[in-house]
């Protein structure tokens, strides 16, 4: 435990070092948030591609710290294409194609390196699922979906990294549990670089961390999860890193469900979002922020608790969870059919 929290803080100091740098290149680059639709929050310009600072910071932090495998050199190389592409958005805002074919690489080269989704825990029939060559389908869903699934939740300041802190956290405690140390320090470090960032970012933000920080956090939950707790966790494997990231994961599953019944276009943006329908019902920003932050806890921690109990027990928390939030999405409207445009 030394060590993961050694390596949170080094990558933290990083990351808090780093950021106001970060900010005065996303100044002379032109990475300037400029709110243009209601879609947004803020009222000025504000620099966004922070997510720099975060990059170096995990870099710099887990080159020190852990055995440079095939493994680790996949993402960390999956991780700089990921970084390199939102840079450029952050500054062109390119086209969602052209960061899907990126990503679709990145995804490629960590399953080139041996990550990859093989197979997982079923409890209910009391063996393992082996996907054989679908394992590669299956792997890039995860890594395209989750990656995403951050990026969309990145609309409040300090959201989307405070929600990505409490899921490194609570995936590296899961991970130090079952005995893959080496994963745990890599998503400590995640959470530390995080974590340095979060006073620039958090309520009045000075610096977004963009697409640059909020693509490369996804792209690094979702690939180091695979490694570290789909394959070591004994019971719901995949449920766990699916609660974990559940605000995330949750908010793009009705987001998805509420567009087909919208019949818009999957990725178009809309403010139907958790975060925005909380503050349509009268919440401020801070306090939405702490909404998710207490949601993704509550969330986190059920993880833990299913990573290490029986299935039966598993299964219950599960399917309250699932009621819990299908019930909580209709009760604020995140699936319903709205007679409004869609803004952006």
């Amino acid at each position: 435990m030394v060590n993961l929290f050694m390596a949170f803080f080094f990558a933290l100091m990083i990351s808090y070092i780093l950021t106001p740098y970060a900010k005065k290149l996303a100044y002379k680059i032109g990475a300037v948030d400029v709110p243009k639709d209601n879609r947004r929050v803020h009222t000025h310009p504000i620099p966004r591609m922070g997510g720099l600072a975060i990059f170096l910071a995990f870099a710099i932090t887990a080159l020190i710290t852990v055995p440079i495998d095939k493994s680790f050199k996949g993402i960390l190389i999956g991780a700089t294409m990921i970084t390199a592409i939102g840079i450029i958005d952050d500054v062109k805002q390119i086209s969602a194609k052209y960061k899907l074919i990126v990503q679709l690489l990145a995804a490629a080269v960590v399953m080139y390196c041996g990550i990859k989704i093989e197979y997982i825990h079923v409890p209910i029939l009391g063996e393992w699922l082996q996907f054989g060559k679908y394992s590669y389908i299956v792997t890039i869903i995860w890594i395209i979906g989750i990656t995403n699934a951050v990026n969309l939740i990145d609309g409040l300041d300090g959201l989307a990294a405070g929600v990505s802190i409490i899921a490194a956290v609570t995936l590296g405690y899961i991970a130090f549990t079952h005995g893959r140390q080496e994963v745990a320090i890599l998503l400590f470090i995640l959470a530390g670089g995080s974590a340095g960032f979060l006073p620039y970012n958090f309520n009045p933000a000075k610096i977004f961390m963009g697409d640059t920080g909020a693509l490369l956090i996804g792209f690094l939950l979702a690939t180091i999860s695979i490694e570290g707790v789909i394959k070591s966790a004994t019971t719901i494997a995949v449920a766990i890193p699916v609660l974990a990231l559940g605000v995330p994961v949750f908010d793009t599953a009705f987001a998805i469900v509420r567009r087909l019944i919208n019949k818009r276009p999957i990725m178009e943006a809309d403010k139907g979002h958790l975060h925005h329908r909380l503050i349509e019902y009268g919440l401020s920003q801070k306090q939405t922020v702490l909404v998710l932050y207490f949601i993704s806890m509550v969330l986190g921690g059920s993880a833990v608790f299913i990573s290490d109990t029986s299935s039966n027990t598993a299964y219950l928390v599960i399917v309250s969870i699932g009621l819990i939030v299908l019930l909580g999405a209709l009760r604020v409207g995140l699936m319903e059919k709205s007679s409004r445009k869609a803004n952006g």
